[in-house]
């Protein structure tokens, strides 16, 4: 079920019944045709004598158009479409790798190995490379480095970003080929 926020947000969202304060509306009856523009007391008293609500659709339009229909099921049906959007959205996680320019074989491996399974499970991978002290004498040893890591995992990634040399670093950002 849903939290009584949510609810409560949603209810505040929708003007309906004696919450409508507009002189004049255009509305739609229960069968989903146009009455056109009228009071909206005359469209309260219409839309009690059939047992349902007026709902607000559209409140930036001039007039504001309402529809009378239940209340309780309009909310339910936002509610819906909206977990179903939250459902169909793939959200994308930023992992971070961090390098040396003296990387050990053993580490590069373990840093191969998480980046492939990062990638493989349809996260992007944030390659950084930091240089300290003399170490900035040798940018060149750090790109190869990072070549090297781009050319092994070639199968599973592609570059999506490659950001020039700033702070000590050099940052690349991988994402997967499947997306």
């Amino acid at each position: 079920m849903h939290s009584f926020k949510e609810v409560v947000f949603i209810q505040r969202e929708i003007r309906h019944n004696r919450r409508i304060r507009i002189p004049q509306i255009r509305l739609i009856d229960e069968n989903g045709a146009q009455v056109g523009v009228v009071a909206t007391r005359d469209a309260l008293q219409r839309a009690e004598s059939v047992g349902l609500d007026l709902v607000e659709i559209s409140p930036n339009a001039a007039p504001p158009v309402c529809r009378i229909m239940d209340y309780g099921k309009y909310v339910y049906e936002i509610e819906k479409k909206e977990r179903d959007a939250k459902k169909k959205q793939k959200v994308f996680e930023v992992k971070e790798i961090r390098l040396s320019s003296k990387i050990g074989e053993h580490d590069y491996q373990t840093k191969l190995r998480n980046a492939t399974r990062f990638l493989n499970r349809g996260d992007k991978v944030k390659v950084t490379m930091f240089f300290r002290g003399r170490e900035m004498a040798h940018v060149d040893l750090g790109e190869k480095v990072l070549v090297r890591f781009v050319t092994d995992l070639e199968e599973v990634a592609a570059v999506e970003k490659r950001m020039p040399f700033e702070n000590r670093s050099l940052v690349m950002i991988l994402t997967p080929k499947g997306s």
